[in-house]
This record gives C-alpha cells, structure tokens and sequence, in this order.
C-alpha cells in the first residue's frame, strides 16, 4: 500500500473510533437521563402528595423565601418549609412586627392553604449552629429509617436551634411513633409537631395505590419532601436509647394562608 492510501485509511480508522466513543457518551448520556427520570417517578410515587401538590409546594417555597427575605430587615434569619400547601416559618427575627411581617408576606402568595409561623424573636443563629442543624436533619431522618411501623418518606424534617419540626401528611399514630423517634436522636433539643392529620383508611388507601420501586430514588429535588427508602420487615423498629427523650408539642396554631382555610 502506498504512503497516500496508508494515511488515508489511517484517517478513516481514527475517524470511526471517534464516532463510536461520541456515540456511545451519547447514549450513556440518555441512560443515565431516563434513570434520573425512573429515579424521580419513584420518588413521586411514593409521596402521599398529589404531583401537583409537590409541584405547587416547590413555587410557594421558591416565591416565599425570595418575597420574606427581600421584605425583612437583614439582621432576620428566616427558613420557609412547605409541605402540601403549609407553610412552616422558623429561624430568628429582630421583633415581633418582623415576625407578623413574614407570616403577612407568605399570606399573600397564591396558594397558601395555612401558614405556622415558629419565628423566634432573637437575635440570628450562629453558624455553627445551623451547621449542627443541617447534621441533625440527617440523624432524624435516619433514624425514622429505623422504624416498620411508618414509612419515613411520609415526613419532612426542619432543624432549627436544635429543635426538630416535623411535617406530613400522616395518620396520629404515625405522628406519634415519629415524634417519638425523633425525641430520643441525640442532641435534640424540642420535637414540635407540625403534620396534617388523615384518617387510617386514607393512608392504608394511598400505600395500596403506590407502585412498589425496586430501588430508592438517587435523584436530586429542590425540596425533597422525602427522606429515604421503605425499611423491610427485617430492620428493627427499636433503636439503641443514647438520651433521655427530648419534650414533643404541638406546632403554633395554622393560621390561614390565601386560600382563607387553614389546611
């Protein structure tokens, strides 16, 4: 072969290598989007949520923390959480018009079924502090893992100082078992209640209507209003006590939102 064929099959040959590995990024590429996609429909299959309500509850959020934080003076430290159309308020402000403030400002997103507003009036927590919350969230929610008797998916779980709020749509069995769980994850200092009651016949309603996914969703949510995979039968549903358990209460009253129904 001469020297002018050798380089033009040499070219070919590089030509197609480069096809191929383009090819199959390409298609590695649609793999692993219809996987988050499969991974995403689990994670809303196993929400007791509407997709609407999910979605819904992303935009309140999104419009609540921009609308409070624009609308307060710096010196406030304000978390929003929103858990099917409830609104939760917790961090610091400087007073108490600062508080009513933020509770008036997420009154008048569209949308808002209620409104519980645990803002403290004190000055903002440290760093250090909402690092420990962050940490603490983490511990909470493995450790409702823990339990058969609920599915931890069922629960949104919010730090703040230490104390843990937790939000679901959940029976007052499952409330309790949670908040009780919560109560004995060391270093929490108060476990407040914040869910939205259902009937035992609607919560055995939205399991059998579930579909069951083979593996726990790897995709990442803005608001992920869940915590981790169904335990099975085999994990114990008592853990080891490493504290006396923390005191539980009932959130601060729901207070109407936009709709006038305090959901």
């Amino acid at each position: 072969m001469s020297r002018y064929g050798m380089t033009r099959a040499l070219a070919r040959t590089t030509l197609t290598i480069g096809f191929a590995a383009s090819l199959c990024a390409s298609l590695q590429g649609c793999f692993l989007a219809l996987a988050g996609a499969a991974g995403g429909t689990a994670l809303v299959a196993t929400d007791r949520r509407t997709v609407g309500s999910q979605t819904e509850d992303r935009e309140i959020q999104v419009k609540a923390l921009s609308n409070v934080t624009s609308g307060l003076p710096d010196t406030a430290h304000v978390n929003v959480a929103v858990f099917n159309q409830r609104v939760l308020l917790t961090g610091e402000v400087p007073d108490e018009g600062a508080k009513q403030k933020a509770e008036s400002i997420v009154r008048g997103i569209p949308n808002v079924g209620s409104i519980v507003n645990e803002l403290s009036v004190q000055p903002a927590s440290s760093f250090s502090s909402r690092a420990n919350d962050s940490y603490l969230e983490g511990r909470v929610k493995s450790e409702l893992v823990l339990y058969k008797e609920i599915s931890a998916n069922n629960f949104k779980v919010v730090a703040e100082r230490g104390n843990i709020y937790l939000m679901g749509l959940v029976t007052q069995r499952e409330g309790n078992v949670a908040a009780n769980a919560t109560s004995t994850v060391s270093g929490v200092a108060q476990v407040v209640k914040c869910y939205q009651y259902i009937a035992p016949d609607q919560a055995l309603a939205s399991s059998n209507n579930a579909p069951v996914s083979s593996a726990p969703s790897q995709a990442g949510v803005a608001d992920a209003p869940t915590v981790g995979a169904i335990p099975d039968s085999g994990v114990s549903s008592r853990p080891i006590d490493q504290q006396a358990p923390a005191p539980v209460m009932e959130s601060a009253p729901a207070h109407p939102g936009s709709t006038g129904a305090a959901m």
